[in-house]
């Protein structure tokens, strides 16, 4: 099974978005949206490890 590593379109423009947005960021905001970035990509682990062994 091959895992694509290439974005769609439409995650190519939410990615976009969301680097306009992150530079109008000052260094805090920066650094409290990469903690809620990290602890998002935490919970999405979780999600994964809990659906697979659910399997």
């Amino acid at each position: 099974m091959e895992i694509p590593n290439q974005l769609t379109m439409e995650q190519e423009f939410k990615l976009r978005v969301f680097k306009e947005q992150v530079k109008n960021l000052n260094q805090n905001q920066a650094q409290e949206c990469l903690i809620e970035l990290f602890r998002q990509m935490m919970v999405k682990d979780n999600l994964y490890k809990h659906l697979l062994k659910n399997i």
